[in-house]
């Protein structure tokens, strides 16, 4: 579940700053010390929590910090955030920074549309909205307000996601998150009225939502824990059918409530032709099983797919009885398979689309199959029809990622986006008989990309493993070893780092920095060998490219230590931490964000037990525990070694990756770190892990995180 998130839910489209800053020796360098006010932490109590591991004692003094429902841990937030923003509101340019991302993020973003009944719909922004508005218009008509998320609270903290219509159209079904936690409020309205039909569903967890016609829908939870809801584990996922006009109290239990049937994820779709209901189960976020239930037939059998989780294969289609499977099964880079749901297990399956080179995801529609290939983390897109034949290779606009090639059957239009890191995304119109594309929108987003450049870089790692990376910079930046750089990097979960326009990297680079994208093991770039080499005893290997990437920007002269900053969120907030912790001397800023930092009791908390495909547990065995304790960044700060100036930036409602981890963290910072450097942690108040945020707090964040980074480096003035 952490993939879903990051890889940049915590970056969003933000406006860029135009005053490139001053970065000369002469100017800023080492004439004096970045923070001229004196630090001194809150004081934090240690506690006498002695954990046991394998006969090993291992001290956790700050376990009195999990308690988020405690007024204790509330009081210490509080204090952290009163000096934090001291500081903060010290750095000279922070308002600037405010100010130029507020007005250059103030133009209007539109996505592509799509049609639900007899109505064409499409999400707005008019700008500085804190969420986008959802539209419809009949034909010609004028477009009108369908759903305005900006009116569910006061401080746009409450979010719309996942919003489904029922077979006609004439029914919707959404859910909201308040505050960005993860449990959910499913609301169902008539389409016309827009008004709810029933009362809302309520302690949804990790759904979807998936009609019957008319009927009612499937949707996924767990039972609610005792205790704080923020925190407590959640680990046995159910999925339930909800017939409209009854209780939820009534909803029926599908699959997951017996010992048999224990997963931690679980999630239900129903075919397209109402004919089959498809449930994936799985244990970790790596590997499913899959079943199959014919609904034509009420007391038909669950049938078994896919029985085991060492592989990951989903549905992608079907015509009648002929299923169309996209797996990784005996495939590591994935192909299609073609299989009757009268006997569809993998001894049957005939290869369709077959495994190349390159890690495949697929998409359909117009009746047809979009098969988009990473090339080095580069879309590469073809065409099929449902024979497998290739009808055309699609000519994509330059070098970038592409996204979209999705709609119903019956659609002769589909739509796709196009960007990169220095290219604002451009949406185009896709005629999937002729195959001619045409600009259906550009972006509005003030940014001269003809200003800047972006190149592919590969370089070796501790191993001799070849690892890539995308730098982008300004064109007339001079590699002396002084530009402001941001090293980004996630490194897990089969998640990949393909290019993508952000108005928060703009702002970086007008303001003159550098900012390095490295594609690090761990991640799903060349299929799941890349990512398991890069998991459980070999989670080194991440941390290794991602050190190696940062000696390769000193090597080549973009950077230098004083003026290079890592940066990466969720897991990629372990990525910083460890590294951190492991060669504190390579950096002058880190910025982990809602980060898995204590890795002995991360699977303790929430769903995070489903994570151990990728970490292991402490108690899984003496060597896995050793390997954990061995980087885990709470375990590995040590006494009177000077850490690079840190923002520790979370959610105090992150609900997949709890605060705690955070909070450990800055106080083994703050109690052992040496050096003038400041040891801080921003908390954002009523945010989660990132989904959702509101505009205006992700503006405040980002002045904070670029000020605190520029100010530290040694930037007096932009």
């Amino acid at each position: 579940m952490l993939k879903n998130v990051l890889a940049c839910a915590v970056i969003v489209a933000l406006g860029g700053c135009t005053d490139a800053p001053t970065t000369s020796t002469e100017n800023n360098a080492k004439t004096e010390t970045p923070a001229e006010q004196s630090l001194k932490y809150p004081e934090t109590k240690k506690g006498s929590v002695v954990d046991v591991y394998f006969d090993e004692k291992v001290a956790d003094p700050y376990r009195w910090l999990e308690d988020d429902m405690s007024e204790e841990t509330a009081q210490w937030v509080k204090t952290q955030n009163e000096l934090t923003f001291s500081y903060l509101e010290n750095i000279p340019y922070r308002d600037k920074l405010k100010a130029s991302l507020e007005k250059l993020m103030n133009y209007e973003k539109v996505t592509a549309p799509f049609v639900e009944g007899k109505y064409t719909y499409f999400y707005k922004n008019d700008g500085l909205q804190n969420q986008y508005v959802l539209y419809r218009k009949l034909g010609d008509a004028e477009a009108e307000v369908f759903l305005d998320p900006n009116t569910f609270s006061e401080d746009g903290t409450t979010s719309m996601s996942g919003l489904t219509f029922s077979e006609d159209g004439s029914l919707a079904a959404y859910q909201i998150s308040e505050g960005g936690s993860d449990w959910r409020k499913i609301i169902i309205i008539d389409t016309e009225t827009k008004q709810p039909i029933e009362e809302d569903l309520v302690d949804v967890k990790f759904s979807g939502i998936s009609w019957l016609a008319n009927e009612g829908f499937y949707y996924s939870s767990y039972d609610k824990p005792k205790g704080s809801e923020l925190s407590a584990k959640t680990d046995q996922h159910k999925v339930y059918f909800h017939k409209l006009g009854t209780a939820q109290s009534e909803d029926e239990l599908v699959f997951g409530g017996s010992d048999a049937e224990k997963h931690r994820y679980i999630g239900a779709s129903v075919t397209s032709d109402n004919r089959y209901l498809i449930i994936s189960a799985s244990v970790s976020t790596s590997g499913n099983k899959l079943f199959i239930k014919d609904l034509t037939k009420p007391d038909s059998e669950l049938k078994t797919i896919v029985g085991h989780t060492e592989s990951d294969t989903y549905l992608l289609d079907n015509e009648g009885s002929k299923l169309f499977l996209v797996t990784n099964l005996n495939a590591p880079n994935k192909k299609v398979v073609t299989v009757d749901a009268a006997n569809p297990t993998p001894d049957q399956w005939q290869d369709l689309i077959a495994q190349t080179d390159n890690v495949l995801s697929m998409s359909k529609g117009g009746n047809y199959f979009f098969a988009k290939y990473m090339v080095d983390a580069i879309s590469k897109v073809q065409q099929f029809d449902k024979s497998g034949k290739l009808v055309r290779e699609i000519s994509l606009p330059g070098v970038g990622t592409a996204r979209g090639f999705s709609g119903k059957k019956e659609s002769e239009t589909l739509y796709y986006s196009f960007a990169n890191y220095i290219t604002p995304g451009t949406t185009f119109a896709f005629d999937v008989n002729t195959g001619e594309s045409d600009v259906y929108r550009k972006s509005g987003a003030k940014f001269e990309s003809d200003a800047y450049t972006s190149e592919q870089v590969f370089y070796t790692s501790k191993d001799g493993t070849k690892v890539p990376m995308i730098i982008s910079y300004k064109k007339d930046t001079k590699l002396n070893g002084k530009n402001p750089t941001i090293l980004y990097g996630y490194g897990g979960f089969n998640a990949s780092m393909t290019p993508g326009f952000s108005s928060a990297i703009a702002a970086w680079l007008e303001q003159g920095g550098v900012y390095a994208v490295a594609n690090i093991r761990g991640g799903g770039e060349y299929g799941k060998a890349w990512h398991d080499a890069g998991t459980q005893l070999k989670k080194q290997n991440v941390f290794d490219d991602f050190i190696a990437a940062a000696e390769y920007l000193n090597e080549k002269k973009y950077t230098s230590s004083d003026y290079l900053a890592l940066r990466g969120g969720s897991n990629g907030g372990l990525l910083v931490g460890a590294v951190m912790t492991q060669r504190p001397e390579l950096f002058k800023v880190a910025l982990p964000a809602v980060g898995v930092l204590d890795m002995l009791r991360y699977h303790t908390f929430t769903a995070g037990a489903g994570w151990a495909y990728d970490y292991g547990t402490s108690e899984q065995s003496q060597e896995m525990f050793n390997y954990l304790k061995g980087y885990s960044p709470v375990h590995n700060v040590k006494e009177g070694v000077s850490y690079p100036a840190t923002l520790i930036t979370t959610g105090d409602h992150d609900d997949r990756v709890v605060p705690a981890h955070s909070y450990k963290f800055a106080a083994e910072l703050q109690t052992k770190g040496a050096g003038s450097n400041p040891y801080l942690i921003r908390i954002e108040t009523n945010a989660g892990h990132g989904a959702g945020t509101p505009t205006s707090k992700i503006i405040d964040q980002y002045a904070d995180i670029y000020g605190f980074t520029l100010y530290n480096m040694g930037i007096k003035s932009l």
